[in-house]
Order: structure tokens, then C-alpha cells, then sequence
């Protein structure tokens, strides 16, 4: 990773952290991804955007194998999450093989827009709903 995106990564996960964040996880309907903690082994809540297709959820993360929410499912890829209010129960399954831009264009239109603007390491990732 260039030094360029090295900082661009930081920076936006430093304000993900500390503001977008904690902001999204309290709207209502704001899709959530819970994950357990790989070192910790306790629930982690990441607001994201993406688009259900039938039992299927499907979604792109900005910063690739780097994002913490990824690096927790290749430790476990049992998830959750909350679409419309409802918590779903799910596999997660990176899918470094898809053409991560292409996919934004198929997901709702303002969260694919600033996973483009910030994202350094577009990857792919698709739920599969247990229920």
C-alpha cells in the first residue's frame, strides 16, 4: 500500500471511529454487521451499506483484508445482522474474485459513493441468511 493510501486509510477510519460511527449504529434503520471480536470475543457493531437479494446480503468494504469487521470474520464468520430493524443471523464470505466496483454500482447509490471516495482496497463480501 502506497504511503498516500496508508494515510488515507488512517484517516478515515480514525473519523469512522470516533464519529460516523457511533452516530450511524444509533439511527434505527441503519444496516448493522455484528461480528465477534477476534481477540476480545465480544459482539462489534459496524454500521455498513449494501443490498439484500433474496437470502443473500451483499456488500463491498472500503479498506479491504485491513478493515477490522474483516479481519474478524476470517477469524469467524458466523454474523449478524440488523436490516430494517431485524436482526438476522448469516455467514460471511469474502469474495475477493468479484469485481468490487462493478458491485457498487449495483448497491444503493450514496453508500457506494463514499465506499468509492474513501475506500483504498475495495473487497467484496456476501452473507449468506440463515434466516
Amino acid at each position: 500500500m502506497s504511503r498516500y493510501h496508508e494515510l488515507k486509510h488512517r484517516v478515515v477510519t480514525s473519523f469512522q471511529r470516533r464519529v460516523a460511527n457511533p452516530i450511524s449504529r444509533a439511527l434505527p434503520g441503519q444496516t448493522l454487521l455484528e461480528t465477534t471480536g477476534r481477540k476480545s470475543g465480544q459482539p462489534r457493531r459496524t454500521p455498513i451499506g449494501g443490498r439484500r437479494t433474496g437470502r443473500e446480503f451483499w456488500f463491498v468494504s472500503e479498506h479491504g483484508e485491513k478493515s477490522q469487521y474483516v479481519r474478524n470474520i476470517q477469524a469467524d464468520p458466523r454474523v449478524r445482522l440488523r436490516l430494517n430493524g431485524k436482526w438476522h443471523s448469516g455467514t460471511a464470505h469474502l469474495v475477493p474474485e468479484d469485481d468490487a466496483r462493478a458491485r457498487l454500482k449495483a448497491l444503493p447509490r450514496m453508500n457506494s459513493a463514499a465506499v468509492r471516495a474513501v475506500g483504498t482496497d475495495l473487497l467484496t463480501l456476501r452473507v449468506d441468511l440463515a434466516d
